[in-house]
């Protein structure tokens, strides 16, 4: 196991992409599947928390289309300065990279309906502080989305020991003022929970 640095992310940036991007992952993470579950609509403006290497920022962008916009959030630089090689190899320019803090996303008040959190939650230090930030980004209707992996099988994902239960999650999104609203059942590892304000 590489050393880590102080967001998680190991120093061993090359090895964390290669897993990061592995073809299998659209075996199991079914990030198409995903993005018809969000039943996302043109126009709309979407944020993608932990974004990475803008693996699902740039789905994202292409189901909002053009008159939409993505804000690919992560609070790596050398993360966001893949995901912006890749914006650009895209064509697309509905996408915004935001370098943000660990405990915010420093997106703009009320100017998101929905925000997405994949494979990320484990790494905020204080969960329900996060997600109180996070959602001051939401418009009144806006939707928040988590999905991370469960206590089942450590075929994919972080070790046990750093895993936030689905249960755990929903308890810190309760303290946050966030409820469930609905819960696909699809993906074989993970948890995928939509939530709104309460």
């Amino acid at each position: 196991m590489g050393h880590h640095g102080s967001h998680g992310n190991p120093h061993d940036l090359a090895g964390y992409l290669a897993k990061l991007e592995d073809p299998a992952r659209a075996e199991w993470q079914r990030p198409d599947e995903v993005v018809e579950a969000l039943a996302l609509l043109p126009g709309q403006t979407v944020a993608d928390l932990g974004t990475g290497p803008a693996w699902f920022a740039l789905r994202l962008a292409r189901a909002v289309g053009e008159a939409g916009h993505v804000f690919a959030v992560d609070v790596e630089p050398q993360m966001l300065a893949l995901a912006r090689d890749r914006i650009a190899a895209s064509g697309l320019r509905n996408l915004s990279p935001i370098l943000a803090l660990p405990d915010d996303p420093l997106l703009p008040a009320a100017s998101c309906d929905l925000l997405l959190i994949a494979n990320t939650f484990h790494h905020f230090r204080d969960g329900a502080g996060y997600l109180r930030a996070a959602a001051r980004a939401l418009k009144p209707d806006g939707r928040l989305v988590n999905i991370d992996f469960d206590q089942r099988e450590p075929l994919v994902g972080p070790p046990m020991g750093q895993r936030v239960t689905r249960d755990r999650f929903l308890a810190q999104a309760d303290a946050a003022g966030l409820t469930l609203a609905s819960e696909p059942t699809f993906l074989p590892y993970q948890y995928f929970l939509i939530l709104e304000k309460k």
